[in-house]
């Protein structure tokens, strides 16, 4: 194992480090995620499908803005979406999702959906209307292709 990858907020937020001593990187989903946030400089609309991941969320979004000075973004929570995940019906939760973006499409501020299990609705609606959602996954892989471009050029 090369390294530990913790996609959830809520366990990130309960995580303490300092107590474990573990021979490879963890690796916090929410990080990068958090980054490409903060480096807007316009106000932003948060998606939430899950109420009970809201609160760590923000707490460690606000934490991480702290070297970036203020971030302005508003959280909406997609009401009963999150019981179709549960209830395993994946597409209805992804088109719950799609009608909520749909709704939004001509708004100028940047939309982001803030869990993981929204990733698919928000790619769907991007290929659909050519509008960017900024999401933890794409933000994970984005700063991972930048570490391996950066390892590789360190290397020569």
């Amino acid at each position: 194992m090369d390294a530990i990858l913790i996609t959830c907020t809520n366990y990130i937020a309960l995580l303490n480090e300092e107590q474990l001593s573990l021979p490879m990187p963890i690796i916090k989903i929410d990080e990068p995620y958090f980054d490409q946030i903060c480096q807007l400089q316009q106000p932003q609309m948060i998606l939430f499908t899950n109420p009970a991941t809201v609160e760590g969320t923000v707490k460690r979004l606000n934490a991480h803005a702290e070297k970036y000075g203020t971030v302005d973004f508003e959280v909406i929570i997609i009401d009963n979406a999150f019981e179709f995940i549960m209830q395993g019906l994946g597409e209805s939760y992804n088109q719950e999702i799609m009608n909520f973006l749909y709704q939004f499409n001509n708004e100028n501020r940047p939309l982001s959906v803030a869990q993981l299990s929204m990733v698919e609705a928000a790619r769907r609606y991007e290929l659909q209307t050519g509008k960017t959602i900024l999401n933890p996954l794409h933000a994970l892989v984005d700063s991972m292709i930048v570490q391996l471009e950066l390892s590789s050029l360190n290397g020569l």
